[in-house]
């Protein structure tokens, strides 16, 4: 399912982090490379969920679909990924049908039609909790060759996630700016795929984006939202829950 070599570069990840106007915006691109990176025949959704002892949680997703598996696992305070968040252990669920440790959430997404889920820790500094959450339609989605891609991928990802944990303190922007943020975002993000997929500077990646409007009848947002588009099912979203 997976990608062959579904791990991002150092310098790749610090462009990442030197580039992005804040967390949110960084965890955004974050969670939209590894969807990209990771995906194979079977779209793979991703979340990214970061707690801080000092401050909200902070949820970003590839999809919208991938944003409302998680945060329903807030409105249960219980699930797979919020037990590999909080215990620092990976969870697998080869088929959500089959499985009863949490048929509540089950219950809940099963309009959402996914089949197996895996999450797995990304290890952070005190104080702190992350976990690289990746959901399938497919069941038996992620076999031996796609799990260890997905941890390493995670693993890839702890010393740049801890470095702007340590970088940026707790989201202070207030509810109303959110709409703006976010749409700001789904910018930053797309930006942050052209220059991974091209290796490219994110100045290179910008006139790439605002060439692609110029050219066309959408705005900004809309192309950046439709190449995003590509890598899942809709656009990503981050916020606070």
């Amino acid at each position: 399912m997976a990608q062959n070599n579904a791990v991002p570069t150092a310098e790749e990840l610090q462009d990442l982090l030197l580039e992005s106007p804040g967390f949110s915006e960084f965890l955004l691109g974050l969670t939209t490379i590894s969807a990209s990176l990771l995906g194979g025949d079977t779209p793979m959704l991703c979340a990214i969920t970061v707690e801080r002892d000092d401050g909200p949680a902070t949820v970003a997703s590839s999809t919208v679909s991938a944003r409302v598996l998680d945060e329903k696992q807030y409105e249960f305070d219980d699930g797979p990924c919020l037990t590999a968040l909080r215990t620092g252990q990976l969870v697998q669920i080869p088929d959500l049908h089959s499985d009863d440790r949490w048929a509540g959430y089950a219950e809940a997404i099963s309009g959402a039609h996914v089949r197996s889920m895996l999450a797995v820790p990304i290890g952070t500094d005190h104080g702190s909790r992350a976990a690289l959450n990746c959901y399938s339609t497919a069941a038996e989605a992620f076999d031996p060759d796609t799990l260890e891609a997905v941890q390493r991928h995670a693993d890839s990802l702890s010393r740049i996630l801890r470095l702007a944990l340590r970088m940026h303190s707790a989201d202070p922007y207030p509810a109303e700016l959110r709409s703006v943020l976010d749409s700001r975002a789904v910018v930053d993000a797309a930006i942050s795929l052209i220059m991974m997929q091209n290796r490219s500077s994110r100045e290179s990646a910008m006139k790439l984006l605002h060439l692609a409007a110029r050219n066309s009848d959408q705005g900004l947002h809309e192309i950046a939202r439709d190449m995003l588009t590509r890598t899942g099912d809709a656009e990503p979203e981050s916020g606070n829950s």
